[in-house]
C-alpha cells in the first residue's frame, strides 16, 4: 500500500514533528479539525468523563485572558464557533471562518486549545452539562441512542472501551478541576496532536501554526492498551427498563475488522444491503418497514456510529482499532417487539446461509462506490475523514474504497458474510416499559403471531408463519433487567 505523502507529514526520526493533515484549495472558506488521539478509554477508574470533561472546558469555557462570554461575543461577527467531539480515541475541535477573518478566528482557537484559563465556574457549568446530557439527554429523551450506547458498554465491559464516551454520573461528579488540567496536560500533547486544514490558507499560515503547537508537551502520557473484548459464550439480552411508549434494539457482536483489513471493505458492502443507515434501499428496511410496517427503520453498522436519528451520514474522527457489527432495530410497538427481534435475526441468517446474489452484489456495489462521494461532499467532512484515514494508515477514504470496490468480488463478499457474520452469540439491548413482562417473552419459544390491519400476500403471510417461532435461543439467565436510573450512573 503506498503511503500519504499528501495527507500525513511525519518523520520517524524527529519524533517531535507535528502531524499535519493539509488540504488546500481555493475555496475562501478555511476549515480547522485540530484531532487530539487520545479520548474516553484513557479515562481513570471511577472518573469516567475525564476526557469529555477537559475537551467540554477547551471548546465550551474561557482562556487565559478572555471569559467564555468574550470569546462567543468576539466570534459572533465572525459567525463562527468552535466544536468539541470526544470519542475513545480521539478528542476533536472543529470550526471553519472566512479566509478575511482567519488571523482573528485563528487567534481565538489558539488560546483556547493553548492558553485555557480552567476557571472554577466555567467547570461547573460544564460539568452541570455534561451530567445532564446523560440524565436528560440519554436516559430522559433518546431511547434509541441509549440502546446503542449500553449495547456498546456491554459488549466492552472490563475494557477501556468499557464506558460511555460522555461518562457516567458519579465518575463526572467525582472529577476535580486539577484532574482535568492533569489530564490536558498529560494528554493534550505533540505525539498526540494532528492539525488538520483545509481552504484557501497560505502555506506559511500552517507553518506558524504547527510553531504555535509545539507548546504543547513533547511527549504523550499513558494511553491504555485497547484489548479485545470478552468472547460472546452465548446470546444475552440488557433490557433498560424505561416508561416509554416502544422497543427500541440494538444488538451485535465484536468484529476483528476495521478500515484497511482484508474484510472491512466487503463487510461494508454487506452492511449496506443489509441495511444502509437512512436509506430505504436495504434488506431489513424493505421487510420490516415496507413489507410490514414494523417500525420507521431498521439499519446496519461495521463501525461506531452515534447520534445516528439525528444525522444522515456518519460523522469522522470517530476510528477505533475495535469496531463491531451492529443491527439498530428503530422502536417498535409492544405487540410486535418480540417478531421484530425474530425478523432481524431470520432475515440475518438468511443473509450468512445464502450470501448475496450476483445482482445485489452489483447493486450494491454499484450504489456505494457514489455514495462515497456523499460522505465527503463538504471540506470539514472530507477534512476529517482524510484524518481518518492517516490514523488507519490507509489512502484517502474516498480513493481507498473506490479501489477496492472496483477490485471486488462476489466470492471475496460471501467468503467475508461466512468469516464474520453470526445469528447467535450475540448481544441485543432494548429500552422499554413492563421489562419483566419483555424478559418472559424473549425467554420463551412461545410463537409471537403477527397481525396486520390491511392484506399483506401470501407470501409475506406464510413466511411470518416461520418467523413467529424462529428460535431466538435465550433463557431467563441470559436477560438482565436495568433500571434506566442506573445506567451510566
Amino acid at each position: 500500500m503506498r503511503l500519504l505523502p499528501a495527507l500525513l507529514l511525519l518523520s520517524a526520526t524527529a519524533p517531535a514533528q507535528i502531524r499535519t493533515v493539509p488540504l488546500p484549495s481555493k475555496s475562501p472558506l478555511v476549515t480547522f479539525r485540530i484531532v487530539f488521539t487520545t479520548g474516553a478509554a484513557s479515562d481513570p477508574a471511577g472518573k469516567e468523563g475525564l476526557a469529555y470533561l477537559t475537551a467540554m472546558m477547551l471548546a465550551n469555557g474561557g482562556t487565559k485572558d478572555l471569559t467564555y462570554k468574550q470569546i462567543v461575543e468576539a466570534f459572533y461577527p465572525m459567525a463562527a464557533g468552535v466544536s468539541a467531539q470526544v470519542d475513545q480515541e480521539m478528542c476533536t475541535f472543529s470550526g471553519a471562518t472566512h479566509v478575511d477573518n482567519l488571523a482573528e478566528y485563528y487567534k481565538l482557537l489558539r488560546a483556547m486549545l493553548l492558553e485555557p484559563g480552567w476557571r472554577e465556574d466555567d467547570f461547573k457549568r460544564v460539568k452541570d452539562d455534561a451530567i445532564n446530557a446523560i440524565k436528560v439527554g440519554l436516559r430522559g429523551n433518546n431511547d434509541e441512542e441509549l440502546a446503542k450506547e449500553v449495547l456498546y458498554a456491554d459488549l466492552y465491559q472490563g475494557t477501556a472501551y468499557g464506558h460511555y464516551p460522555g461518562g457516567s454520573v458519579s465518575g463526572l461528579e467525582k472529577i476535580t478541576l486539577d484532574e482535568v488540567k492533569e489530564f490536558y496536560h498529560t494528554q493534550y500533547t505533540q505525539t498526540h496532536v494532528i492539525l488538520g486544514l483545509a481552504g484557501g490558507y497560505p502555506q506559511t499560515f500552517l507553518d506558524n501554526m504547527k510553531k504555535d503547537f509545539h507548546k504543547l508537551p513533547e511527549n504523550g502520557g499513558f494511553q491504555p492498551r485497547i484489548s479485545p473484548p470478552k468472547q460472546i459464550d452465548a446470546s444475552r439480552v440488557a433490557i433498560v427498563e424505561k416508561d416509554t411508549r416502544s422497543v427500541a434494539y440494538s444488538l451485535g457482536f465484536p468484529i476483528a475488522v476495521r478500515r484497511g483489513s482484508a474484510d472491512y471493505v466487503p463487510l461494508l458492502l454487506v452492511s449496506s444491503y443489509l441495511g444502509q443507515h437512512r436509506m430505504s434501499g436495504g434488506v431489513l428496511y424493505d421487510r420490516m418497514r415496507e413489507q410490514r410496517g414494523l417500525n420507521y427503520g431498521d439499519y446496519s453498522y461495521i463501525e461506531y456510529f452515534p447520534r445516528g436519528m439525528f444525522l444522515m451520514e456518519p460523522q469522522p474522527n470517530l476510528a477505533r482499532q475495535q469496531q463491531i457489527f451492529q443491527i439498530w432495530i428503530r422502536p417498535v410497538e409492544p405487540p410486535t417487539a418480540k417478531f421484530a427481534l425474530r425478523l432481524a435475526l431470520f432475515e440475518l441468517d438468511k443473509l450468512c446461509k445464502n450470501g448475496l446474489s450476483p445482482e445485489a452484489f452489483e447493486r450494491t456495489r454499484g450504489f456505494l462506490t457514489k455514495y462515497v462521494n456523499v460522505l465527503t461532499k463538504t471540506k470539514r467532512a472530507e477534512l476529517g475523514y482524510a484524518i481518518d484515514s492517516a490514523y488507519y494508515r490507509i489512502n484517502p477514504y474516498n480513493e481507498y474504497l473506490k479501489t477496492a470496490l472496483a477490485k471486488l468480488t462476489l466470492d471475496e463478499v460471501n467468503r467475508a458474510i461466512k468469516a464474520n457474520l453470526r445469528t447467535d452469540r450475540l448481544v441485543i439491548t432494548a429500552v422499554s416499559r413492563n421489562a419483566e413482562e419483555l424478559k418472559r417473552q424473549l425467554a420463551s419459544d412461545a410463537p409471537s403471531p403477527m397481525t396486520y390491519n390491511s392484506p399483506k400476500p401470501a407470501a409475506i403471510l406464510e413466511e411470518d408463519k416461520i418467523v413467529e417461532k424462529w428460535p431466538l435461543g435465550l433463557r431467563p439467565p441470559d436477560i438482565t433487567v436495568v433500571p434506566v436510573d442506573r445506567v451510566f450512573q
